[in-house]
């Protein structure tokens, strides 16, 4: 007689789990997160009105040789900010130039501003690439001097006296390359708790961060998305939702 085996016992002998291959996921979604976006119209967003719009269900940004950016330029959600928080939402985006997500922002309207949405802080990187270094997920100053501040597949801590030590690896560029959706629609969780912030892709962590920097480090801020100055390029959000952990 055939015995049959239940499909997940036997697939969890075939398929290990990532805990399993030294890989961490994603934690379970929490309840009762707040959606930022109703998938219908820009309410509770302020951004650039040539630029900005909603197609398809998504938030969609794009510049055109008739429509270019002045400078980067973001869409800001306006319904507050955030301090310790989970973030979550999708992107996809064309393989012309890049965007990003901001959290823990500010938004810039005094001094030598190019347009109306200028934000400064902590960028989580969105490109359509999956060669390392230059590739979606890894943690950008945008604004700042401190640049490429903790790239894809590293665990570091940026010190008190101003130098980032990489203490291990999340993630190789092989493994990279099967975990990115090229021309697709990719996960985002961004968990941020204190001065410690983890990035997920796909439901794998690719980056964790501690910044230990006491004049630079950021705790609270605004949540913005962007649209890179340069050639054309276009970007989609959707599914945007937060917690703010307590």
């Amino acid at each position: 007689m055939t015995r049959c085996f239940p499909f997940v016992a036997f697939a969890s002998l075939i398929f290990p789990t990532l805990a399993a291959i030294g890989q961490q996921a994603a934690p379970a979604e929490p309840a009762r997160m707040r959606s930022l976006f109703n998938g219908q119209d820009l309410t509770g967003w302020d951004g650039d009105p040539r630029l900005w719009c909603v197609k398809d269900g998504a938030l969609h940004g794009e510049t055109t040789p008739d429509k270019a950016a002045q400078g980067n330029t973001f869409i800001i959600w306006k319904d507050g900010t955030v301090k310790d928080f989970e973030l979550r939402l999708s992107f996809r985006c064309s393989a012309a130039n890049n965007s990003g997500i901001q959290y823990r922002s500010k938004h810039i309207t005094a001094g030598n501003v190019r347009n109306q949405w200028v934000v400064r802080g902590y960028q989580h990187e969105i490109r359509n690439e999956n060669t390392l270094p230059s590739v979606a997920g890894f943690i950008y100053d945008e604004g700042g001097k401190r640049g490429r501040m903790c790239l894809v597949g590293e665990k570091a801590v940026w010190g008190a006296e101003g130098k980032k030590t990489a203490t291990d690896t999340l993630v190789t560029e092989q493994e990279f390359r099967q975990l990115f959706r090229i021309d697709d629609w990719n996960d985002v969780v961004i968990i941020a708790q204190g001065n410690r912030i983890q990035h997920f892709l796909n439901n794998r962590l690719i980056v964790d961060f501690t910044d230990e920097e006491p004049q630079l480090a950021l705790r609270e801020g605004i949540l913005a998305l962007q649209l890179h100055a340069g050639q054309p390029m276009w970007v989609d959000f959707k599914d945007i939702r937060v917690k703010e952990i307590r």
